[in-house]
């Protein structure tokens, strides 16, 4: 008997038949959008970025945290966590294979001593040492030869820092004795010391005398006398983001870095 079919009947089935080729379209269309949203922001992508943690020697303290907010603005997704201190301490924590991206060293022996875990290193700017006083320097301490007076409380950083085997080299090379009343981790502790007055003077970086200038008075060092820190910057082979190390640390011999590094009185490498 055959059956008749009335236009409600058509709509009707009409709409199912839709439905259910519509179903898998939409299925494929939540597939494509899950997987362009993945090649957006999956792990290791350009759009994720990288957290990168740089080792990096005491005296770039405010530099770097300039240069680190220029970085993460220009580079979005980027982020930096830095960690100072003396360049023999940030070579040990290398050594004992501390999780880091990218180490920067004052001096080129720092350096050396770990280049089995490092790339090939960039010298990314230099400095010299000054004789750090109290504000309107109140001993009058005009030159190195004043720092051998034994009524002057001097401080300087220990031998196995690089500030001291900068300081070490001036002195000896002027045969000046100095007897200090404290050696320091550091080149930041030894300024520290003659920003809290305990300590009448000390050898520092240029750029860490000019950090606290509202503090400390710098008297130069001819040339002639001086010794010229240089600052190499790696990135470490074991880190997981190599490619952004590896971009940060071309980054600081960049115009942007170099210009923020010499706007805070280091030299050009």
């Amino acid at each position: 008997m055959p059956v008749t079919v009335t236009p409600a009947g058509r709509r009707a089935a009409a709409a199912v038949l839709t439905a259910a080729l519509l179903v898998p379209l939409a299925a494929c269309s939540s597939d494509d959008t899950k997987k362009d949203t993945g090649r957006a922001t999956g792990s290791g992508s350009t759009a994720s970025g990288a957290n990168l943690t740089v080792l990096a020697a005491a005296s770039l303290t405010d530099v770097f945290k300039t240069a680190g907010a220029a970085y993460e603005q220009s580079h979005p997704g980027t982020k930096l966590t830095f960690s100072f201190a003396g360049s023999q301490e940030l070579v040990a924590q290398v050594s004992q294979g501390s999780p880091a991206d990218v180490l920067v060293t004052a001096d080129t022996k720092s350096m050396d001593k770990v280049k089995a875990e490092t790339g090939t290193p960039t010298v990314i700017a230099k400095n010299r040492l000054v004789i750090a006083t109290g504000k309107g320097n109140p001993f009058k301490v005009d030159e190195l030869k004043d720092l051998a007076d034994t009524k002057l409380k001097v401080v300087l950083a220990a031998p196995e820092v690089p500030a001291g085997k900068y300081s070490k080299k001036v002195l000896d090379a002027q045969k000046i004795t100095v007897k200090p009343v404290s050696q320091e981790p550091n080149v930041r502790a030894v300024l520290s010391k003659v920003e809290l007055g305990e300590a009448d003077a000390g050898l520092v970086y240029k750029t860490d005398a000019e950090s606290a200038k509202d503090k400390v008075d710098a008297v130069e060092i001819p040339d002639a006398q001086n010794a010229i820190a240089q600052y190499p910057a790696a990135a470490l082979k074991d880190s997981k983001n190599a490619e952004a190390a590896a971009a940060f640390v071309a980054w600081l011999s960049s115009p942007e870095g170099q210009k923020i590094l010499q706007d805070a009185g280091f030299q050009k490498p």
